[in-house]
């Protein structure tokens, strides 16, 4: 099992010595990656329903901080040295394709081949309309193309794509980035229409935790997503094991246990033991990849996490 650290840039980490001293702790620490999570404005009216809450309510609207996702991505690039970066998750309906695969295709040249590539359609269609994306309701469709046009663009030495919502020939696209074929896509989401993206066009299917819609908030549930999507995978034609499992939980670790809404304890709380055992299952279950949450009201708060968790679970679990 990998582990990765998953912090949100806002409050004390929408700071420089924030993310440096985070990153450097988890390249310390033998962590695997470090994740770095989307929004580019947070709109003053909310209507959306965010789907990893209960009520529906979105904790980031209060804060109204937030760093650019793929700016954050290339400074991690450039002060970190082993571990991998992650989106978690990009909304890719936001950023003009060309353009994100080139930010992309940067960050993979400057990290040495470090990045991995979580992928989303979004849920915030104030967002979308203020930076200006394509239609909300469309996002699904709109994501599938840029996707594809993200591997056109890094595999090919004469890309040329044609879609309803973008179209390119005539362009070199130099340099490509360093992993062949290209850095790892990871299709985030929990619905029927998510594994099926990740089916068709991810190198691994990356689910979230809290999602009252798909609860995956214990490790036996998670287990039991993992057996449905290798199921649907086969069905489809697509060999399962070529596809990497990975799995975010978003709530942060807590060493007291807390009840899961589905019944039972919830991942990744309670004692070191109960932990390791969800670790344990959901590794067996074919879940190579973990991403930690460790938010705090400092970094202070957080790196003492982060390194408590180090000690009593990861280290065990490399043992």
């Amino acid at each position: 099992m990998r582990f990765g650290v998953n912090v949100l840039s806002r409050g004390p980490m929408a700071s420089q010595d924030g993310w440096l001293t985070v990153s450097a702790v988890a390249e310390r620490l033998g962590y695997d990656f470090v994740s770095v999570n989307d929004h580019i404005v947070v709109p003053t009216d909310i209507s959306s329903r965010y789907p990893y809450s209960e009520a529906g309510d979105w904790g980031g609207a209060t804060a109204g901080q937030c760093l650019e996702q793929l700016s954050a991505l290339s400074f991690l690039a450039g002060c970190t040295r082993r571990v991998r970066l992650l989106t978690s998750v990009m909304v890719v309906p936001h950023r003009q394709p060309i353009l994100a695969a080139k930010m992309l295709a940067t960050a993979d040249i400057l990290s040495g081949g470090r990045v991995i590539v979580g992928c989303g359609a979004g849920w915030m269609k104030e967002e979308f309309e203020a930076v200006g994306a394509p239609d909300f309701d469309d996002r699904g469709r709109v994501t599938d193309e840029y996707i594809e046009a993200f591997k056109e663009l890094w595999t090919n030495d004469k890309p040329a794509y044609k879609g309803k919502h973008v179209a390119f020939d005539n362009i070199l696209f130099r340099p490509k980035p360093i992993q062949k074929p290209h850095p790892p896509i990871w299709i985030g989401g929990e619905s029927p229409a998510a594994m099926r993206r990740a089916i068709k066009l991810g190198e691994g299917w990356y689910p979230a935790s809290s999602n009252p819609a798909n609860r995956l908030d214990t490790a036996p549930r998670v287990a039991k997503a993992i057996e449905d999507f290798k199921a649907m995978a086969a069905k489809a034609g697509r060999d399962p094991k070529s596809i990497a499992l990975a799995h975010v939980v978003l709530w942060p670790v807590n060493w007291e246990a807390e009840t899961a809404h589905s019944g039972g304890r919830r991942s990744l709380t309670g004692s070191s033991a109960e932990m390791l055992a969800d670790v344990e299952l959901m590794s067996k279950a074919g879940i190579g990849d973990i991403c930690v949450s460790f938010h705090g009201a400092s970094v202070a708060e957080m790196v003492s996490r982060i390194e408590r968790f180090a000690d009593e679970i990861v280290a065990k679990a490399h043992a």
